[in-house]
């Protein structure tokens, strides 16, 4: 495959369901990094998914993978493309041994040995029915069959939400060693921003069918800071630097987007390192900050 800067590019995209609005989502995936996308449940991340996977049709915009637009080279494009989403696609009556017959038919590339090797290694029975697997088990066998037919982009949807740590660890050194070979790609939906910490080089935060925050991870976390106050010194805060504030009986905490500049102006304040859950919270709050102030403005 040819050598291109972006492996996922959206431009402008946008679907409408009335209650709620994908609004002019744009980002892009550089080939062999991996890509956070962030956001709370409901904030439209499985919709931009299927989009890109060309699942569910959009109203506007333009959606291109490895460069060629969705439109024309879907089918084609499904063969580089690896997917595992929050609930397993396969029926509960299927074993492993039925599901490799079925990925041979569907998939020109499909490597058999690998994927009894992956079964291998994840410890997963070859002939009882994966209905009765545990959700670890399941999400186990859905990585196994995305990696096992040459995949190049490998895209997730809450992967480890709800698997105990041990198993989520497992599963982020796996998607690291992917990512290691042949410059392959990730693009990784997930709320536990912690895994992402670990494992991504760039992040997309939506919020409300919005894109909120977008960069390289390490940029971004160095960027932002929490600084943190007295209530009344509050009103000291710039504007511009302010994203949202928190406030107790003990004081403030305030998100800034610029550490730097605000240790120049407020040296005698405590200003620490924040993590990317902090960003998101203190981000999701100004949004509804914001909405709050604009239904007040129209009663």
């Amino acid at each position: 495959m040819e050598d291109i800067a972006n492996v996922i590019e959206l431009k402008d995209v946008s679907k409408d369901y009335g209650d709620f609005k994908l609004d002019d989502v744009s980002f892009s995936v550089p080939e062999g990094s991996v890509c956070g996308f962030i956001g709370q449940n409901g904030a439209g991340k499985t919709t931009t998914i299927q989009i890109i996977l060309d699942a569910i049709n959009r109203d506007s915009g333009e959606v291109y993978v490895f460069g060629k637009s969705m439109d024309k080279d879907s089918a084609l494009l499904r063969e580089n493309i690896g997917v595992v989403f929050d609930e397993m696609g396969f029926h509960d009556f299927l074993n492993a041994r039925q599901i490799n017959t079925i990925m041979k038919n569907v998939y020109k590339n499909w490597n058999q040995e690998r994927y009894f090797e992956y079964l291998k290694l994840f410890s997963l029975p070859t002939k009882k029915a994966c209905g009765s697997f545990s959700r670890g088990m399941r999400m186990k066998l859905q990585i196994a069959t995305a990696l096992s037919h040459n995949a190049k982009l490998l895209i997730m949807d809450e992967p480890t939400s709800g698997l105990d740590p041990i198993v989520r660890n497992e599963m982020l050194q796996i998607f690291r060693e992917y990512v290691v070979e042949e410059d392959h790609t990730i693009l990784l939906s997930s709320h536990i921003t912690g895994d992402l910490e670990k494992l991504a080089d760039e992040v997309v935060f939506i919020d409300g069918g919005k894109i909120v925050l977008k960069g390289n991870k390490d940029e971004i976390l160095e960027k932002h800071g929490i600084l943190r106050c007295k209530k009344d010194e509050l009103k000291n805060i710039s504007e511009s630097l302010l994203v949202s504030a928190e406030t107790s009986s003990l004081g403030a905490e305030v998100l800034v987007n610029d550490r730097k500049a605000a240790e120049k102006l407020y040296p005698e304040m405590i200003i620490e390192p924040a993590e990317l859950e902090q960003i998101m919270i203190y981000y999701v709050n100004r949004a509804k900050g914001q909405k709050t102030s604009e239904r007040q403005g129209d009663l």
